[in-house]
C-alpha cells in the first residue's frame, strides 16, 4: 500500500504537520473567546453547553461519515473538504457572534465540527501510512503539532483579548490563514490513500457496500476496547477544549485573559506530552505508557477540581494535558496498526472519541449549572480511570510490528 507514496513521505509529513497545527489554531481561536462570545450572545452556562454541542454533533457527522468517504474517495479528498468545512464555520462563528445570534454560533460550529472530525480522519489515515512508510512513530507528533496549533491561537488569544479585539476580526483573520494554508498542504497529499479500488484490479465497491463493511468493524473485540480507551481520553482532552477557559473565569475569578493564558499553556503541555511521547512509545511500549498518561491526566482533573488557588490549579493543567496528550492519538495509531480496513478502524475508534465530544459539553454544562464546573470535571476523571483499565488493547496484535 505504501510502495508508491514511500519517496514522498517526509513532504506528505510535514503536510500533515501544517494541517493539524492550522486546525488546532482554529479550535484555540474559538476556544479562547468563549467568554467574549458568551457574553455577546447573553448565554448562561447551560445555553453554552447546547451551543458547543453544535461543534461536537458536526463532529460526529463528519465522524461517521469519514471512514465511508475515506475508502470511497480517498483521505486528500476528506481532508481538503475538511478544511474547506473548518474555515467556513470559523467565518459563521464571527458573523454569530457579531450579531449576538446563538444559533448562529452553533451552525458554524457545527460545520467547523464537521470539518474537523472528518477532516482528522483523513490526516490519521494519511499519517499512519507515513509511519508505516518512515518505519517509526509519527502520529503522536502529528497530534502534538494540533496541541502547539492550540498553544499558539491561545497566546493570540490572549493577546486579542487583552486588546479588545472584536471577536469578528480575530475569527476572520485565522479563516482566512487557514483558507491560505490549505491550498498549499492538499497539494502535497497523495490522491489514494486508503481508498479501496486504489490497488489494480480492485474493483469500486457501491456506496452501500462500502457502509457495510465499515460498520462490520465494530464486532471486533480490540477495536471495541480500544474505542473504549479514546472514549475516555478524548472527553479528557475534549472537555479542556470546551470548558477550560471558563472553569479559569468562573472557578479561578481569573479575568478572560489569563483564562486564555492558562488554555494556552494547556496546548504546550499537550503539545510537550506528544512531542516527546514517541520516545517513551518507542521504548517502553504503548500499555504503560497509556497507564501512566491516565493516571496523570486524573491527578491533574483533581487538582483543577479542589486547588485552593489559581497557582494550584495551573499545576494541575499541567498535568491534566501532558496526562491527556498520547491518549486520542495512540489510540488511533493502534486503530491502524494493520493495513487492511485501517482507514474503517481508525473511524470507528474515533467516533468513540468524538461521542464523548459530543455527550460531554451539554452534559458537563448542566451538571455544572447545579454544581460548578469544577466538580462537574470529576465526571471526565472516573471515565479516564475507566479507560486505563484497557490499556492492553492499544498493543500491537501479534504479526504486526509497531514502527521503529
Amino acid at each position: 500500500m505504501t510502495a508508491h507514496l514511500a519517496p514522498s513521505a517526509q513532504r506528505r509529513r510535514a503536510a500533515l504537520f501544517v494541517s493539524f497545527f492550522m486546525t488546532g489554531v482554529s479550535m484555540a481561536t474559538w476556544v479562547s473567546r468563549t467568554p467574549a462570545i458568551r457574553d455577546a450572545t447573553g448565554s448562561t452556562t447551560a445555553e453554552m453547553g447546547l451551543i458547543i454541542a453544535g461543534l461536537s454533533a458536526g463532529s460526529m457527522v463528519g465522524i461517521a461519515l469519514a471512514g465511508t468517504l475515506v475508502a470511497w474517495r480517498g483521505a486528500r479528498f476528506v481532508v481538503l473538504w475538511g478544511m474547506v468545512a473548518i474555515v467556513t464555520g470559523v467565518a459563521v462563528v464571527a458573523v454569530g457572534t457579531a450579531t449576538a445570534q446563538g444559533w448562529l454560533v452553533a451552525v458554524g460550529l457545527a460545520s467547523f465540527g464537521y470539518g474537523m472530525g472528518s477532516g482528522e480522519i483523513g490526516q490519521n489515515v494519511e499519517g499512519v501510512d507515513v509511519e508505516r512508510a518512515l518505519r517509526r512513530t509519527v502520529v503522536p507528533s502529528l497530534h502534538g503539532s494540533y496541541s502547539l496549533g492550540v498553544c499558539v491561537g491561545g497566546l493570540v488569544g490572549l493577546g486579542a483579548s487583552a486588546a479588545s479585539v472584536p471577536v469578528l476580526g480575530h475569527l476572520v483573520a485565522v479563516a482566512a490563514l487557514t483558507a491560505i494554508a490549505t491550498a498549499g498542504l492538499v497539494a502535497n497529499l497523495a490522491h489514494d490513500v486508503g481508498r479501496e479500488d486504489a490497488d489494480a484490479g480492485q474493483r469500486r465497491r457501491p456506496l452501500g457496500e462500502t457502509v457495510g463493511a465499515f460498520l462490520a468493524v465494530w464486532r471486533e473485540r480490540r477495536t471495541l476496547a480500544i474505542g473504549v480507551i479514546v472514549l475516555g481520553m478524548a472527553l479528557a482532552e475534549g472537555s479542556a477544549n470546551d470548558w477550560l477557559p471558563l472553569i479559569m473565569v468562573d472557578g479561578f475569578d481569573l479575568s478572560a485573559a489569563t483564562a486564555s493564558l492558562v488554555y494556552a499553556f494547556f496546548g504546550l503541555s499537550m503539545a510537550i506530552g506528544r512531542f516527546g511521547g514517541g520516545f517513551f512509545l518507542d521504548r517502553f511500549g504503548r500499555a504503560p505508557v497509556m497507564v501512566v498518561s491516565a493516571l496523570l491526566a486524573i491527578a491533574g482533573i483533581a487538582l483543577v477540581a479542589f486547588a485552593p488557588s489559581a497557582v494550584l490549579g495551573a499545576v494541575g493543567v499541567l498535568l491534566w494535558g501532558i496526562g491527556a496528550s498520547l491518549g486520542f492519538p495512540v489510540a488511533l495509531s493502534a486503530a491502524g496498526d494493520d493495513p487492511l480496513n485501517s482507514a474503517r478502524r481508525v473511524s470507528a475508534v474515533a467516533t468513540a472519541g468524538y461521542t464523548a465530544f459530543l455527550v460531554g459539553p451539554p452534559v458537563l454544562g448542566f451538571v455544572g449549572e447545579h454544581f460548578t464546573l469544577r466538580l462537574a470535571i470529576l465526571l471526565v476523571m472516573v471515565l479516564v480511570a475507566v479507560s486505563a483499565c484497557f490499556a492492553r488493547a492499544v498493543t500491537p496484535p501479534a504479526g504486526v510490528a509497531r514502527p521503529e
